[in-house]
């Protein structure tokens, strides 16, 4: 049950969107890049992202234990955004790769569970209207939009080592929205129930285990996509525009996403998902035109809007009502937390021998491969319902 006015709630949640993915506008596309000027390697570059990544593995699983045993989901969420907003602020007294790292390990302890956890709560708020999650979704996609193209132009006027400062302002200004953020009732419950086994059975492992590959054929993309455009010539305002008009696309998909998703079965939307992975990767590595490059961002409204909306669906579809916070964090800490490791180290750790390029294909075959794996899964599992 929610205590408050639904709309209100609504807003609120938007607005969480709005600001988290506006953070993450100067975040994903500028903070390798500043790493990159900082003259850090490939590598280093790599273990830093990857060491964000590993405390996503880690700790929503453990946050979202600990609220949903307690039933303390809201007050970890608002400690949570106010630590991690705190701690991103030491990154204003170093360049030194170290001291960063271990910045970076901190950080991510407390802003690993503020996605999962936004999520569930927005699953909760929407109750019966979950299939118009894209629409809610959305406002962050207008926000990263935004706020990618206007600090690519400012980066160009100025310097990349704004992008510290303001991510830290973005931060501040999230927690102290978050305090609004809507307290959720459930019935008392224990937290190791039978229903929780659910996570463990073959149609969600084989479903996170896809997506583990389809997070990891991103790490070329998030890692060393701006650097790549970099190393072709190009601007931060092409960076920017870039970056943009893939979320431009993925917007669309969001808006629309309550039509797509009673048109189509999420199973095929997200074998769909890895098909234009696969082809998005291709392009990026057999390119250099500019106009190629942005046609291949528009392609980001399906490796990201639509699978990520399928996902947090099909996820939501899959666990109990007692586990769904707990099914939300698992997802994001094999998806974006333990793919994208993955991703990170191995690109990181190759890219100084085989270029951006190279990385590419790779990230083509790994996006084909797990394309493969969840289809003939599917397959197996309609076998078996029907032959029982």
């Amino acid at each position: 049950m929610i205590k408050g006015p639904w709309n209100s709630f609504r807003f609120i949640i938007g607005s969480q969107y709005f600001l988290y993915f506006g953070i993450m506008g100067i975040f994903l596309p500028y903070f390798n890049l500043y790493c990159y000027y900082l003259d850090f390697t490939g590598f280093q570059i790599g273990i830093l992202s990857a060491l964000r990544t590993v405390t996503i593995v880690l700790f929503p699983l453990f946050w979202g234990a600990l609220a949903d045993r307690f039933q303390i989901r809201r007050p970890i969420y608002i400690l949570c955004n106010f630590v991690s907003a705190v701690i991103w602020s030491f990154y204003l007294y170093t360049a030194d790769f170290w001291l960063m790292l271990f910045i970076t390990l901190c950080y991510g302890i407390f802003y690993a569970p503020i996605i999962p956890f936004l999520e569930a709560f927005t699953m909760d708020v929407l109750g019966k209207e979950k299939k118009s999650y894209g629409r809610l979704r959305a406002w962050g996609s207008i926000s990263f939009i935004v706020i990618v193209i206007v600090i690519g132009r400012i980066i160009d006027l100025f310097s990349i080592k704004i992008i510290i400062a303001v991510i830290l302002a973005g931060s501040l200004l999230q927690a102290f929205v978050s305090i609004r953020i809507p307290d959720v009732v459930i019935s008392k419950k224990e937290f190791f129930t039978p229903k929780t086994k659910v996570l463990l059975k073959r149609r969600v492992t084989v479903f996170l285990f896809c997506a583990f590959l389809m997070l990891v054929s991103h790490g070329t993309y998030y890692a060393f996509f701006s650097i790549h455009l970099d190393s072709l010539g190009y601007g931060k305002t092409f960076i920017g525009i870039a970056w943009a008009l893939a979320s431009i696309a993925e917007i669309l998909v969001m808006i629309k996403s309550d039509k797509i998703f009673k048109r189509f079965p999420l199973e095929n939307v997200l074998i769909f998902s890895f098909i234009i992975a696969t082809l998005r990767w291709l392009i990026l590595f057999f390119v250099k035109s500019p106009v190629l490059i942005l046609i291949s961002q528009v392609f980001h409204a399906v490796t990201y809007g639509a699978f990520h909306i399928a996902s947090i669906l099909y996820i939501d579809l899959l666990t109990p009502d007692k586990a769904k916070t707990l099914g939300q964090a698992a997802n994001n800490a094999v998806t974006y937390g333990l793919g994208m490791t993955v991703g990170f180290i191995f690109n990181g750790y190759l890219y100084e021998s085989v270029g951006s390029f190279n990385l590419f294909i790779i990230s083509s075959i790994i996006a084909l491969s797990g394309g493969l794996v969840f289809k003939c899964g599917v397959f197996d599992a309609s076998s078996t319902q029907h032959s029982k």
